[in-house]
């Protein structure tokens, strides 16, 4: 991974060679899994690249309610720390580590200069950018006319393992699709008298996935 980790970026064969070469010299880090990389308020110092794992950004309102804006995989950038960078913004939203990373973070003056410079990672940045920035759109689109009952059971159908398996507590399911820990419960409740899915303490088992995928299309 240290050796060339543009190749896990989404910028390996895109950048001019000597930009190529630059950033090289950057080194990978790791972070640990629920480690808080920037809260509101925070001002972005350095444009983070995740070359393995997961970031998960959130939205608070101010009633509390929290909300699953985007994640950042591999390949990936984050809408906020893009708008920080080039508007000079503070942050709004909350990024976890949602898994351990290894990550590679671009000074804020190298980000400046690479901006400045080099037209190809100008077009990486905003095309990433515009792709994020669809991604909330159609998540704005979700939870404005999707019913509770279909986004909840497309989470679940996104976020179980190979055994059908979802570890996640209500609230973080809550988090996920934009609604409030107690309406999620009540859901799965429901789904558990339909025999859809069985619960435990901080995990949902999917008995009936047909009937899960059945609700989301609903119309």
């Amino acid at each position: 991974m240290s050796g060339d980790w543009l190749q896990t970026s989404g910028l390996d064969g895109q950048l001019e060679l000597p930009v190529a070469d630059r950033l090289r010299n950057l080194r990978p880090a790791s972070v640990a899994k629920g480690s808080v990389l920037f809260r509101p308020g925070d001002e972005p110092n350095s444009f983070v690249l995740v070359l393995s794992g997961r970031i998960a950004v959130y939205l608070t309102g101010q009633n509390g309610r929290e909300i699953l804006l985007y994640s950042v995989s591999p390949g990936e950038t984050c809408i906020q720390t893009t708008i920080g960078m080039v508007g000079g913004q503070a942050y709004s939203g909350e990024a976890i580590a949602e898994t351990d990373l290894v990550v590679v973070s671009i000074p804020r003056s190298e980000f400046a200069r690479l901006m400045d410079d080099s037209a190809s990672f100008r077009r990486f940045i905003f095309r990433s950018f515009g792709e994020r920035l669809g991604e909330v759109t159609h998540l704005l689109e979700k939870v404005a006319f999707v019913r509770i009952d279909q986004r909840l059971a497309a989470a679940l159908l996104e976020v179980a393992d190979s055994s059908a398996m979802v570890s996640a507590t209500h609230q973080e399911l809550a988090r996920r699709i934009g609604s409030a820990r107690e309406v999620v419960s009540r859901k799965l409740e429901a789904f558990a008298r339909q025999g859809l899915v069985s619960t435990d303490r901080g995990q949902v088992q999917i008995i009936d996935a047909a009937a899960l995928h059945k609700i989301c299309e609903e119309t």
